[in-house]
């Protein structure tokens, strides 16, 4: 089966079917296609994979994806035992979804009509084009249709509509704030935020020395004035003055110290804290060694546990040296 490109244009789906597409299935095509172009190491690299999910009445909800094994080069030769084992592996964990259809990153797909009647074909446009505001992703829906006298099924292109749980926008807020490293931690979304500061600055130092050059050489005669950017500068130094007022260093002063007092309190409180986890280790430490002592040696007559205490603290046994 084809996806005719003609078709995609100027045919749409009949069938009133309304699609509804997770943002898992999204996550699991890009990481399919990513790994798979990382590992073989060629850009223009296709992968194919089943969509999970359920229809309750005229409603299809597409909420899970796996992926397959296929010939590269030909997407008939496809892993069928590899397929069926999936397929029951999942509808032991989840029994309400089943196969809805499949999903690539090519154009031309065909084998696995045998799996649904009706199936759904999703294609992931993987090249980034930064002039496309929608997600590069299609949804095709398979349709009999009578082409040149013949009954045959084509996939024509269908709406779809992205819906979400609560759980799933966790999740894709975490991905996002997952940076190019691999983590997500605090402190390295710190580090990323204060960067992001540092290269913001780093531009506005270069656009006022360009500033400061052009009025340079406005003023030795290398360039005509330009009155309106005169003015423009001439507003921007004179809010500067402010910035150097008492009362700005007061509150600067004031927040500078605020910070540094949080910051001491938090140290001191993290001090605080190890402090007092040893000091519940030493205990548990000493008890056992206490408990293990006066085991061993409470078989004495209640002797065993005074020997080496000092005389006041033996009601008046004494011995030589004052020590039992």
């Amino acid at each position: 089966m084809e996806v005719d490109n003609a078709a995609e244009q100027h045919r749409a789906a009949s069938s009133g079917l309304q699609f509804q597409l997770h943002p898992l299935v999204l996550i699991n095509i890009s990481d399919h296609h990513t790994r798979t172009r990382v590992t073989h190491g060629v850009e223009d690299v296709r992968v194919m994979g089943c969509l999970l999910g359920s229809q309750a009445g005229r409603t299809v909800d597409i909420s899970n994806s796996f992926e397959m094994r296929f010939e590269a080069g030909s997407a008939s030769e496809i892993d069928h035992a590899f397929l069926v084992k999936k397929m029951e592996q999942y509808k032991q964990t989840f029994p309400q979804q089943d196969v809805v259809g499949w999903y690539a990153t090519g154009s031309e797909v065909s084998g696995l009509m045998d799996l649904n009647e009706s199936p759904i074909f999703l294609r992931l446009d993987p090249r980034c084009d930064p002039t496309q505001k929608d997600l590069p992703v299609h949804l095709y829906e398979s349709e009999l249709h009578v082409l040149d006298g013949v009954p045959s099924f084509t996939f024509v292109a269908a709406k779809y509509s992205i819906e979400t749980s609560e759980a799933e926008r966790i999740g894709v807020d975490q991905v996002a704030k997952i940076l190019p490293s691999g983590t997500s931690t605090g402190a390295t979304q710190l580090t990323a935020h204060m960067t992001t500061l540092h290269s913001a600055i780093k531009m506005l130092i270069a656009r006022i020395s360009l500033l400061h050059q052009l009025l340079l050489k406005m003023q030795s005669g290398e360039l005509p004035y330009d009155h309106e950017l005169v003015r423009q500068a001439s507003g921007l130094i004179k809010r500067l003055p402010a910035i150097d007022s008492q009362q700005f260093g007061q509150d600067y002063t004031t927040e500078h110290n605020d910070t540094l007092l949080a910051i001491l309190l938090s140290t001191i409180t993290k001090g605080a804290a190890a402090c007092n986890e040893i000091v519940d280790k030493c205990n548990m430490a000493f008890d056992r060694v206490s408990l293990k002592g006066s085991s061993r040696k409470g078989g004495g007559g209640g002797m065993g546990s005074t020997i080496g205490l000092p005389l006041g603290m033996m009601g008046g046994m004494t011995g030589p040296g004052g020590y039992l």
